[in-house]
């Protein structure tokens, strides 16, 4: 596999970004990060997808902030955490649905023009906050993201009148959505708000609730790890990208 560190232009400056692309190339996916930076983690998460035979490209979506690599380690002490915190969400609530619509723009054009990647819509996975960007992206732009799979994704159904659930009419591909049991930014009235939002709309989607897991279940490098949801996610992101491809 071809594995590089790139960068990506945008409206708005530079993104730093991992690129993997295997041999004999694939598909294009892109990995949107959660909130604690494209670290060693998320670099290992796009290998894994990449030898599946996909092209990933994982751009630190923060990178309006600088180049952000994070020690999780760090969350384990008060201090260091309420700095790391004081410093992340900032950068998180700059990031709007505007925003990264843009940058998603420049992150496909990216990707296809790199070589061994196929053309046509990309599939998007997200993390945390990604997730929800995930599904802002396919709700702007449905010609180009043909799905998108959002794991412990957060507020996307909220009463703020830019709550993603409001326009999931727009999706033509599929979604799946893999909700952390315990987590307080997306409770089960929420998840009840956005499944009947999307089967108002008639979108194509699965919605599934991992028992037992936290926010962040995915990401063994943090607390709220949890191996059996981390290996249940690989499963069903991977039925997806087959079922998509």
């Amino acid at each position: 596999m071809r594995k590089e560190t790139v960068n990506v232009p945008t409206e708005d400056g530079v993104a730093e970004a991992y690129l993997v692309v295997p041999d004999g190339g694939g598909p294009g996916v892109i990995l949107f990060m959660d909130a604690f930076g494209l670290r060693p983690r998320l670099r290992e998460m796009a290998d894994i997808i990449a030898a599946r035979g996909y092209a990933v490209l994982a751009p630190n979506l923060l990178y309006r902030g600088g180049k952000l690599e994070i020690d999780t380690a760090d969350l384990a002490d008060a201090g260091k955490r309420e700095a790391l915190f004081g410093r992340i969400m900032p950068l998180v609530g700059a990031l709007d649905a505007a925003a990264i619509t843009r940058d998603a723009t420049k992150y496909i054009d990216f990707l296809h023009a790199q070589d061994g990647v196929e053309a046509g819509p990309v599939v998007i996975t997200g993390y945390c906050m990604g997730g929800t960007r995930a599904l802002e992206v396919i709700e702007a732009l449905p010609d180009r993201v043909k799905a998108i799979a959002s794991f412990h994704g957060g507020r996307l159904a909220t009463d703020e009148p830019t709550s993603p659930h409001l326009r999931v009419g727009s999706i033509t591909g599929e979604v799946y959505f893999g909700h952390a049991d315990h987590d307080h930014s997306m409770t089960a009235d929420q998840i009840k708000t956005l499944e009947a939002a999307l089967d108002e709309a008639g979108v194509t989607y699965r919605s599934e609730l991992y028992e037992g897991a936290e926010h962040g279940f995915t990401m063994s490098d943090t607390a709220a790890y949890n191996a059996a949801g981390e290996q249940r996610h690989w499963e069903n992101l991977f039925a997806l990208l087959e079922r998509t491809r």
